[in-house]
């Protein structure tokens, strides 16, 4: 029944309302829309109730899986950790963690590492993760806007 659930949210986060939320996100914070839902893809498998608990005592909450560490700096903008479990939300955060990591480290993978990792070893392998989770026309496009 669990399982169900999960199925029927994932299907009504497909909708149209989706698609607005990964597109406001997009543009509020001028990252690409597909790299976000790859990111999505990477860290909960789409899954916007996910949470999962880590070595060092925190834990992921949501579709971004936005760090626990996040929830003081998230407060003073009025954001606790149960709307982390609202997409939108979710998304709107995630793209606001990874917007800073672009003014910080560039628009490079070493931001989409950092996303997930203080590590740059660790953070260039969960890059690799994400952009295997982008959609192939989105490469193809990049391929060809490069050359």
């Amino acid at each position: 029944m669990a399982r169900l659930r999960h199925v029927a949210i994932a299907l009504a986060f497909t909708s149209a309302n989706a698609l607005a939320c990964w597109e406001e996100a997009a543009v509020k914070y001028d990252i690409n829309a597909y790299l976000l839902h790859a990111i999505a893809k990477t860290e909960s498998g789409l899954n916007a109730r996910a949470i999962n608990r880590n070595r060092n005592g925190s834990y992921d909450i949501g579709l971004m899986q936005i760090n626990s560490i996040w929830l003081p700096a998230l407060r003073k903008f009025g954001i606790d950790e149960q709307q982390l479990y609202d997409p939108c939300t979710s998304i709107q955060v995630g793209a606001w963690i990874l917007a800073q990591n672009m003014r910080r480290l560039g628009n490079s993978w070493n931001a989409v590492g950092a996303y997930n990792s203080g590590n740059r070893e660790l953070g260039l392998r969960y890059a690799l993760k994400v952009y295997k989770n982008l959609p192939p026309a989105m490469l193809a496009g990049a391929y060809v806007e490069e050359n």
